[in-house]
């Protein structure tokens, strides 16, 4: 019989408190249960944010991902193929709800004058309109929910929910020139 390195060890921690705990028992006890607190409340929230974009989504007969469209477009015309890594988006998929806004008059595709093969994706002055009346209506739904924090607590949440934001981006956003 082979060898495939130690055997794993069987051997549970003791109880918190217990007379056979240790320090790093209730250390690691307590490290997974923060994590465990800190993770259940990242998801429960992202819930809530998906719900009131999607509600309000729905009432522009917009999905979540068309509202995630004129967002990104909100300040720029980028290329499809920058805006399929920004959506996370297949380039076919994302030529499609390009389309589908283009029909709907929320967005308009230019040419690039450097590259005859190249097109760029841009808001419409309705889709303009559209971005403005999505985000004041996110805005009012989210600061509703926000007034259960006490102020301290809404002045550093921005601070702490940013290197969240980055991480992700810095690890899982595909560079769209490569």
């Amino acid at each position: 019989m082979t060898s495939r390195g130690p055997a794993p060890d069987r051997r549970r921690a003791a109880a918190p408190g217990s007379p056979h705990s240790t320090a790093g028992d209730v250390l690691r006890d307590t490290t997974e249960q923060l994590d465990d607190c800190l993770i259940d409340a990242l998801v429960q929230l992202s819930f809530v944010v998906q719900k009131v974009i999607g509600r309000i989504a729905e009432a522009q007969e917009m999905s979540i991902t068309q509202v995630r469209l004129l967002a990104v477009l909100e300040d720029r015309q980028i290329g499809v193929k920058e805006l399929s890594g920004i959506l996370e988006l297949g380039k076919s998929a994302t030529s499609g709800l390009v389309s589908r806004a283009e029909r709907r008059g929320l967005v308009r595709r230019h040419e690039v004058p450097e590259d005859a093969r190249a097109v760029q994706v841009g808001l419409t002055p309705a889709g303009r309109a559209m971005t403005r009346s999505v985000r004041r209506e996110v805005r009012a739904d989210l600061t509703g929910l926000a007034v259960a924090l006490a102020p301290a607590d809404r002045d550093r949440l921005p601070g702490l929910v940013q290197p969240l934001v980055d991480e992700y981006f810095a690890q899982h956003l595909v560079n769209p020139t490569s």
